[in-house]
């Protein structure tokens, strides 16, 4: 028993685990904030819409029926009301609904996995170019130059060939607008030249 207890709180004391439940707490309040908005925030706007289109109230009155719908009467005793309970129909509210929340809850998680996945390539990004300053430093440091001097002197580096891939791609950009303005040119060349020779073929004419 006390090897089984020793084991247990091996295991519910792991990371993953742990993890697991803050998900499924989190998880459970998201859905609540998520059928809040559905319920009191979307379904009037769909309600209202619904009023105008078909002429119904609430998702809950979207039904088709599948044959005669049953009957009852109402608490007064003497109107007749639709029995769902014995009746066969389509639920078009609560499948509505549905589709409503699986997608206010595949918009959040998109949202959250994209933010996630930022964040890792920021932090790769930056483990980069830590080792890569690390590694300059230590080269640097071979050559005898203090700690301070090898870090400014691979900073100065950085910010060299950061200018100078600006500069080259200034220059290419630079090339292709010259290139598309010859090329302009060349058609309106071209152009005047067609002309010329239609005024010329209509004066022969």
């Amino acid at each position: 028993m006390k090897n089984f207890f020793a084991e247990f709180k091996k295991f519910i004391t792991r990371g993953n685990v742990l993890d697991m439940s803050v998900g499924v707490i989190v998880g459970g309040a998201f859905t609540a904030i998520v059928n809040g908005l559905s319920n009191f925030v979307l379904k009037p706007v769909i309600n209202w819409l619904l009023a105008l289109v078909l002429g119904k109230g609430s998702l809950s009155e979207v039904y088709t029926f599948l044959g005669e719908p049953a009957y009852k009467l109402a608490e007064d005793g003497v109107t007749q009301v639709v029995d769902l309970a014995n009746s066969f129909y389509i639920d078009w509210g609560a499948f509505i609904n549905a589709i409503i929340n699986f997608l206010l809850i595949a918009i959040v998680l998109f949202s959250i996995v994209r933010i996630i996945n930022k964040m890792k390539e920021s932090g790769a990004e930056a483990k980069k170019d830590r080792a890569e300053e690390k590694e300059a430093v230590k080269k640097y440091r071979g050559q005898g130059i203090s700690k301070k001097e090898a870090v400014a002197r691979y900073r100065a580096d950085l910010k060299r060939a950061e200018e100078e891939k600006a500069a080259a791609e200034k220059a290419a950009a630079d090339a292709a607008a010259a290139a598309e303005a010859a090329k302009e040119k060349e058609m309106d060349v071209l152009k005047d030249i067609r002309e010329l020779l239609r005024a010329q073929a209509g004066k022969a004419e």
